[in-house]
Parts: structure tokens; C-alpha cells; sequence
């Protein structure tokens, strides 16, 4: 971008009319033929903010107005929707969030533009936080400035961001980045702010702040203070879940492939333990999604089948062999076919039974495909752990992104139903172990870092303990190496 940009002013008003006409003359002279169109949004107001906006856009002639008067009350959030979709409907390049009451300073919108004009920045937000002092000098109650530092210092430790403020409205965002999120399933109310700064960091999208001036006078406060800290509390928390695996995706899905759970005390981990203590094998590895079991089993000098029903990316460098092939009625003809007379060593069932709607069959059919003496790991998650028998208990069952209540999930088994299966299978079980849950992995998801087979230290081990206890209370997944009977 530069110094061409086509800039919008989006001014959201709601009983501003002692206010609007000043914060439109604040605009700076110099700045006012940059601005192609400012868009003056007047929410369902009850007094003659409309009217003062519509007369001073006709007495006027130096800033190109457009009064907007809302068919009813949409709230702050939704309010702003409006303005964003106009001026990216109007080709704006950026869009710059004033407040018709006139608490912030519409004198800076030359350094809110500045970042955009060098490419520098998708969202730039004014501070009143970056001086030192600077906001309770400007007339900030004290327990505003409080619960202000507060928030946002819980709301950067649950994004991992590093803002001096998450509370201002003073805002200019590029059209461009705005386009590519969905701002407008946001909130109707004051947390819509908060809802796009998770947007823009999920999206990974730049944020540059600036400091502003901070003015309090006599406009009235129109923010719930308990309720929107409520609010905006619960939606970082729900994007550090969503991270995390849990929920339907709000604000963040976790994608289509599966992880690796490589921690000693994990599925994997205790499959792979099971698999160094074998020979080198021939491995079937059905449902190895974005093969890194399979890879980790390669680095054991075992030889790796994998077999899914979608090719993901780089599946086939981690794997001897892969083939696409759909588990979800057992092993179909096709898959016989392409395998031929080839039997296995070991077959491996990771976090799979749950994702078909035929287990039996597809136990039998893996069955079939062993050489004599051969064996198969199989891990299942324990819909008997507490998490959801709470969920159930209380009425809020529901499905998750990952996890024991994973979306995709067609089975659900608990360690009698699981073991029943293998029975009727005419399989037997010579190893049978239970593991917590994969702590590392979900850090993993909120932080972003790559998951390690490092114990996440005293809540992993309390948690182990309870799993060794209580397994069908605690374990997160049964597993399993059984033999054909």
C-alpha cells in the first residue's frame, strides 16, 4: 500500500448529537481530502444525532458524508458490521473506527493511517496504555484503568499476545484483512472488539499499536462493566479451548489431521514402547492419517502399510507404502486387492475403532491380513472418563473438535464394551494398559509450539496416578496389544 490508499472513516454513533458535529470538525484539515468517504452510522439513536449528521454533511463540503440511519438497534458490535461491510463493499483499502462521542481523538487519524501507508501492519489499534500514566492524566476512573490492565493482561496470556491495551475502540483496519475473517458472526454487543482481535491473531494477521491521548467528559457509559468483562473473558477462554481441541470451532478448528501423541505416558508412546520391543516388523498402520506414527515406527526400522481415506499432505514421504482406502465397512475389496498376498507382523488400530461404523468387521478383516503369530496394537478413547460423564450428567452433552467427544466419532466404547468387542472378534488381549490425558498435545494446540515427549511435570503425574487408580474414572484411552485366539 501507499500514500493513494483509499481511506474510510466509520464514526458509530448512538445519542451523540451534543458530540457528532465536534468530532467532525476535529477531523485535521490537512488529512480531510484523503479521506474518500466517512461514514456516519447513527445506531436507532433517540435524539437528533441523525439530523445534526445529515446537516452538516449539506453544510459542508470538505468531507464526503454518509449517513447511515440503522433500521433499529443493532449494538455496538453490529453496528459496526454494518459500517465494515459498506466500506468494504465501497472498495475502501482501510477503515477507521471513530466514536461519535468523541473519546477518542479524531486529531490522530494521520499516525492510525501512517502503518497501512508502508505495508507495515493489517490492524492498527490506538493505546491508551503505551504512556506511562498518560491514561489516568487523561481522566481514566481508577477502576476503569484497573480493570483494564487486568483484562487485557488475562486476554494476552490466553492468546499469547503481547497488546498494551484490548479495551480501546480507536481502530483502522485494512479492507483486505477484514474480508478474510468473519467479523460479521461476531458479537452484536461491546465484546465484538475483543472477538476480532482473537479473529485477527487466529488468522495471523499483524497488529501494530499507537499511542493515543485519553479524554473522559460527560458522555454517558453505556457498557456493563460485569458483564462485558464476562464476556470478553469467555471469549479468549473459548479460543484457548478451541486450541486446545474442545468445542465446535468458534474461533479456531484444528484442522483435519490428527496428532501425534509422542509422550512416553500417551497411546502412541506405549504403542511405539510395545513396537521397540519387537523385532523389525512388516506394519499395517490403518487410519494413519498424516503418517507420523508410521514415522516414528520407521525410525525403529520397522516396515510401514499406511492406509486412510484421504491423502494428507506428506503422508506419503513418511510412510514405506501408503494407500487410500475408506475403513469405514472393514477392509473393502479394493484394499484386499491392492495388498494382495502381503500379511503383517503387527497391525496397527490408532485412535481408529471410534471413527467406523463397523469395529467388528474391521477387527476381523485386520485379522485376516496377520501372519501367523502376529499381533495388533489398538487404542480406543473411554467414554467412562469424567469428563464426559460431567457433560452428559448435567445435560450439556455435546461434540468437540478432538478428543473423547470428537465430532467424528460414530463409536463410543467403555472398557467393557472394548473388551467385549475383542472377544467377539476372537481376539485376546496380552497387554492392556490405560494412559490420562495427553497434556503435552493440548499445550501443544493452545501455544503452537511442536508437541515433545516431555511429561508436562506435577499435573501429569497426579493425573497419572488417578488414571492407574480409577481407570475407567480417569484413563483418557485403552490400549491394547491382543493376538488372534
Amino acid at each position: 500500500m501507499s500514500d493513494d490508499l483509499r481511506i474510510g472513516i466509520l464514526i458509530v454513533a448512538y445519542n451523540a448529537a451534543s458530540t457528532l458535529r465536534q468530532v467532525l470538525d476535529r477531523i485535521p484539515e490537512g488529512f480531510r481530502s484523503r479521506v474518500e468517504k466517512v461514514y456516519v452510522c447513527d445506531d436507532f439513536s433517540t435524539d437528533d444525532t441523525y439530523l445534526i449528521g445529515l446537516g452538516y454533511s449539506q453544510s459542508r463540503d470538505d468531507l464526503p458524508i454518509t449517513m447511515v440511519r440503522q433500521p433499529r438497534n443493532l449494538g455496538y458490535g453490529g453496528n459496526q458490521k454494518s459500517g465494515y461491510r459498506m466500506a468494504i463493499d465501497d472498495g475502501m483499502d482501510v477503515v477507521v473506527l471513530l466514536h461519535g462521542d468523541g473519546q477518542y481523538a479524531p486529531e490522530k487519524l494521520p499516525d492510525m493511517v501512517a502503518p497501512f501507508e508502508t505495508a507495515s501492519a493489517d490492524a492498527v489499534f490506538g493505546s491508551r496504555m503505551m504512556t506511562r500514566g498518560a491514561a489516568l492524566k487523561g481522566g481514566m476512573p481508577k477502576y476503569k484503568y484497573v480493570g483494564n490492565k487486568i483484562l487485557s493482561r488475562f486476554e494476552n496470556s490466553m492468546l499469547g499476545t503481547n497488546l498494551s491495551e484490548f479495551h480501546s475502540g480507536y481502530r483502522a483496519y485494512s479492507t483486505k484483512a477484514l474480508a478474510s475473517i468473519d467479523f460479521e458472526s461476531n458479537s452484536d454487543d461491546f465484546d465484538f472488539d475483543t472477538e476480532i482481535i482473537i479473529q485477527l491473531v487466529e488468522a495471523g494477521l499483524r497488529i501494530k499499536e499507537i499511542p493515543i491521548p485519553t479524554y473522559y467528559g460527560d458522555e454517558i457509559c453505556r457498557v456493563n462493566g460485569m458483564r462485558y468483562a464476562a464476556d470478553v473473558a469467555t471469549d479468549v477462554v473459548t479460543w484457548r479451548l478451541n486450541k486446545m481441541g474442545f468445542g465446535q470451532g468458534r474461533f479456531a478448528d484444528v484442522g483435519v489431521e490428527y496428532d501425534l501423541k509422542p509422550a512416553p505416558d500417551s497411546s502412541h508412546g506405549v504403542m511405539l514402547r510395545w513396537l521397540d520391543s519387537m523385532p523389525a516388523s512388516k506394519v499395517l498402520d490403518l487410519g494413519c492419517s498424516g503418517g507420523h506414527f508410521a514415522e516414528a515406527a520407521r525410525a525403529g526400522e520397522h516396515r510401514v502399510t499406511g492406509v486412510d481415506v484421504a491423502t494428507a499432505p506428506g503422508v506419503e514421504d513418511r510412510v514405506d507404502r501408503f494407500i487410500q482406502s475408506d475403513l469405514d465397512s472393514g477392509m473393502d475389496q479394493s484394499l484386499l486387492t491392492e495388498l494382495g498376498e502381503e500379511r503383517f507382523d503387527v497391525v496397527v488400530l490408532g485412535d481408529v475403532l471410534e471413527h467406523v461404523r463397523q469395529p467388528g468387521r474391521l477387527l476381523a478383516d485386520a485379522r485376516g491380513v496377520l501372519v501367523p503369530g502376529g499381533s495388533m496394537l489398538i487404542s480406543v478413547p473411554n467414554f467412562g472418563h469424567w469428563y464426559p460423564r460431567i457433560r452428559t450428567a448435567v445435560g450439556a452433552f455435546d461434540y468437540d473438535m478432538r478428543g473423547i467427544l470428537d465430532r467424528t466419532h460414530v463409536r463410543f466404547f467403555t472398557r467393557r464394551s472394548f473388551t467385549r468387542m475383542l472377544t467377539d472378534a476372537k481376539l485376546r488381549v496380552v497387554r492392556f494398559d490405560q494412559v490420562g490425558l495427553p497434556l503435552n498435545v493440548l499445550a501443544e494446540r493452545a501455544d503452537g509450539e511442536a508437541p515433545t515427549a516431555a511429561s508436562p511435570g506435577m499435573l501429569a503425574r497426579a493425573e497419572g496416578a488417578m488414571t492407574q487408580a480409577w481407570p475407567t474414572m480417569f484413563a483418557y484411552q485403552f490400549v491394547v496389544k491382543v493376538e488372534p485366539t
